[in-house]
């Protein structure tokens, strides 16, 4: 139950309703978002209750039971289903929409199919549901996570995708209509002998089905105009048509199709955050409010082709999504820009002392682009002394700490208002405590994520991660029971040093081991350890933090 950042984003945390075993590193974007929603919902749920209605008197998706699931999964080539629990807001949201593509991809005989989880908890189980709505493609009685948007149009795209081939082969009379059948449409031009040319068209084609549809045209009476071999884009936005000029390899072919099918200057929101990470190239954020939108995106778009092939451009509601803002060290004054290095998680605010013009933008891209722009890094003040068994990181001294070649360091990242974070702390600092007589080859280490860039892959909270002794540049992630045993195994196992606190560790547990007793004040004792789990693990709200 997490969102990838900067790297794939997950649907699940944030748009479904669950109970995760870590809080989410959730972006400002999404969380305001997800705010939105939930107020929303209070209107939703009273709406939910006239469509959800309506849905019964005449639906095109089909209940399903423990009873029917199975056989009908495997009389159907390919359909999609959604397990979801009738209290849950997300599942209410998703109604409207997974009816109206029921409706449509009945057409294309691929039926929508769900099943209620409060009725049905052991198909569920089986299905190994741990978030509603969850939804799953079904083809040949396999399943596979549905990774599209839940809007009517997303789902009907994706589900034609899956329907289609990996590779449709193009005729006279298919090609022109297969060009403009989704917003993106990718055609290779081959000779029919072209065999190691089809080979790597169709290798990118199964890397990307689930985004984009591909086809082939081998034979040259189809389209007499274009050259072979010739890769071309075409797309519903910004130039219709555009032609692949580099050498035809799986890698640099992905990239082009990343890049191609991401707007000059889009619009950044929930729907289309994750198509600019995938697309794996600097996203610059234009933060802007609705009057002067317009002005800038004519101004900066000629900048944004440009350098189309080292950023992405978008825009984003700076009234909607401001706090987005800090998290890109900008303060709240508009307009307002800044680049964010993705794949490093570095940010580049533009100096808002400056007014934003063609020619200011074109420089500050240029320095970018050559390396010359200093990041902004956020970090906390390196701490005076280091007062704790545990070592306190900032991004100013990460590098000093976390990359000593000369130690294990295991690092602990967190955020104030996580309750796994919370639940976590005593059993981190026991830990910390056992490897104090080791400080010279471990070091037990933690950092608030919230209030420090660091250049670590954080996805949710807590992460923790190993950085053996001479080999920094290959960090381990914990993803065990996050118990003193546990972690301190994980030391001994991934280590340079491999030093095992086994037997310490049963010394201690053994000597302050007591037994348990049903004497006057053991009630109110139990009562009060659950009062605190309670507590610890009562701050997985949705924050802004990150």
């Amino acid at each position: 139950n997490q969102l990838t950042w900067p790297w794939r984003l997950r649907r699940l945390s944030l748009f479904n309703c669950s109970s995760p075993t870590s809080c989410p590193s959730y972006q400002p974007l999404f969380c305001l978002f997800a705010m939105k929603v939930f107020f929303k919902s209070l209107v939703i749920a009273i709406a939910a209750v006239s469509v959800s209605a309506d849905v019964l008197e005449s639906s095109d998706v089909l209940q399903m039971t423990k009873a029917t699931f199975d056989d009908f999964v495997k009389d159907h080539e390919l359909l999609l289903a959604e397990f979801y629990a009738p209290w849950c807001g997300h599942c209410k949201m998703l109604a409207h929409e997974y009816e109206q593509a029921a409706t449509k991809l009945k057409e294309q005989n691929i039926p929508l199919i769900k099943v209620d989880c409060t009725e049905e908890e052991d198909l569920c189980s089986e299905q190994e549901v741990q978030g509603y709505p969850t939804l799953k493609v079904f083809r040949d009685a396999k399943s596979a996570p549905y990774q599209g948007a839940r809007k009517y149009e997303a789902i009907v795209s994706y589900m034609t995708k899956q329907r289609l081939p990996a590779v449709s082969t193009l005729t006279k009379e298919s090609h022109d209509e297969f060009t403009t059948s989704d917003k993106v449409v990718v055609i290779c031009y081959l000779d029919k002998s072209d065999s190691t040319n089809a080979e790597t068209f169709e290798k990118v084609a199964n890397a990307l089905r689930d985004d984009f549809l591909f086809g082939i045209v081998t034979d040259a009476n189809v389209v007499a105009s274009e050259k072979r071999p010739s890769i071309v884009l075409y797309r519903s936005f910004d130039e219709p048509k555009t032609v692949y000029n580099g050498k035809l390899t799986v890698e640099q072919l992905q990239k082009f199709i990343k890049t191609a099918s991401v707007p000059l200057i889009g619009d950044i929101g929930p729907e289309t955050y994750s198509t600019y990470i995938e697309a794996g190239v600097p996203l610059t954020f234009i933060f802007t409010e609705e009057a002067d939108k317009e002005r800038l995106v004519e101004e900066l778009k000629p900048l944004a082709k440009k350098f189309k092939d080292h950023l992405n451009v978008a825009t984003i509601d700076a009234t909607a999504f401001s706090a987005h803002a800090g998290n890109l060290n900008l303060e709240a004054k508009w307009p307002a820009i800044a680049i964010h290095d993705t794949i490093n998680n570095l940010k580049y605010p533009l100096d808002q002392t400056k007014e934003i013009t063609f020619a200011v933008v074109e420089a500050f891209f240029e320095s970018f682009i050559a390396g010359t722009l200093e990041p902004k890094i956020k970090s906390e003040e390196i701490p005076k002394t280091q007062d704790g068994p545990v070592t306190v990181v900032v991004a100013k001294n990460y590098d000093n700490i976390v990359l000593d070649d000369s130690k294990d360091v295991l690092i602990e990242f967190f955020a104030p208002w996580c309750g796994h974070c919370k639940k976590l702390a005593p059993e981190y600092e026991k830990l910390a405590q056992f490897y104090e007589s080791y400080s010279d080859k471990v070091v037990i280490a933690k950092c608030d994520a919230t209030l420090n860039d660091i250049p670590d892959k954080i996805v949710g909270f807590p992460t923790i991660k190993l950085y053996p002794a001479n080999q920094k540049k290959e960090p381990v992630e914990y993803t065990g029971d996050r118990s003193l045993a546990g972690l301190a195994a994980f030391i001994a196992e991934q280590g340079t040093y491999k030093i095992d606190i086994e037997d310490k560790i049963k010394e201690s547990e053994d000597a302050t081991a007591a037994p348990e007793t049903d004497g006057p004040g053991a009630g109110q004792k139990v009562f009060e350890k659950i009062k605190e789990a309670g507590e610890a693990v009562g701050g997985d709200e949705i924050h802004d933090e990150l």
